[in-house]
């Protein structure tokens, strides 16, 4: 074998040399712990790992729980809630940006700043900002409208509504960012040709430049939703999952049952069902994205 063919050979194998050790820990890390908390669901396991083997009764026990129906409702509330504003609040800022006003540049960062800041600095602000001792009820009745209150924080029916406008203000920059790319790929000739129809600037974003940004649509739902089933520090830092159990949701709860309850195998099965969940979205879009391609 010449120099020629061995530095050839060389070169085919080093990427995948450098690549191995990444692969080898993700497998190991993300992908073989998830398989050790399948099997350790379907396990009698308590505060500690156990390998009594009792099939889906975990599950069942699971299901039966009211704690486990109120963080599922908790979930339906807030993810339609943070999907549906962060895509709507997103979209209106892309457009707003969308019209080369002058302030591009200053509004831009200023829109994406929040999804710099992590969950637990977001849910700290947001705790300082609601808490009626401290933040903006506080506030107000030192500037002497003493009748101000807002106390949804502390409420066990509008907490989960201050969850949810702590993720939006977080995220929707993020969508606006990606509703902005599309925006700015849709093609002009299309839009030309709307114009010297005589089309308004409302009917050709309704009628043209949204229906074509479908894909933009389905990317930022499937981000949004896959952020919602495993939001957990948001909560922690905001309210701990209270007053009571109002904001808790699947991931608070099966961090409780795993190391608070000593319920490691119920935790587990919540942890199972949580990748279904995800899995149930993610699947879907990367069939739908793998079709369009072959098309």
């Amino acid at each position: 074998m010449d120099n020629r063919s061995r530095h050839n050979r060389l070169q085919d194998w080093l990427p995948k040399l450098v690549v191995s050790p990444s692969f080898a820990l993700v497998l190991i890390f993300v992908y073989g712990f998830i398989l050790y908390t399948g099997y350790l669901s379907l396990t009698d396991s308590k505060m500690l790992p156990s390998y009594g083997f009792v099939g889906l009764e975990n599950y069942r026990k699971l299901w039966k729980l009211p704690q486990w129906w109120t963080a599922i409702a908790n979930l339906g509330i807030f993810a339609s809630l943070y999907i549906l504003f962060s895509v709507v609040i997103g979209l209106g800022l892309a457009i707003l940006l969308d019209q080369k006003i002058r302030a591009e540049g200053f509004l831009r960062p200023i829109y994406l700043y929040p999804m710099a800041l992590s969950f637990i600095v977001t849910g700290t602000a947001w705790k300082w900002f609601l808490d009626p001792g401290i933040g903006l009820e506080n506030t107000m009745h030192q500037l002497g409208w003493t009748s101000f209150s807002f106390t949804w924080i502390k409420d066990p029916q509008m907490a989960i509504y201050t969850i949810v406008m702590a993720a939006v203000w977080q995220s929707s920059g993020f969508v606006m960012a990606m509703f902005l790319a599309g925006l700015r790929g849709v093609d002009n000739e299309i839009i030309k040709a709307a114009q010297i129809d005589g089309a308004s600037t409302v009917t050709i974003y309704r009628r043209i430049i949204i229906p074509l940004m479908r894909p933009v649509f389905l990317s930022a739902f499937v981000i949004l939703a896959h952020l919602a089933i495993k939001s957990y520090d948001l909560i922690v830092a905001m309210t701990g999952g209270g007053p009571g159990q109002a904001t808790t949701l699947p991931a608070n709860f099966m961090y409780s049952y795993t190391f608070a309850r000593n319920s490691m195998g119920i935790g587990a099965s919540s942890a199972i069902i949580m990748l279904i969940m995800i899995f149930s979205i993610i699947i879907p879009y990367l069939y739908s994205e793998i079709r369009g391609e072959k098309r």
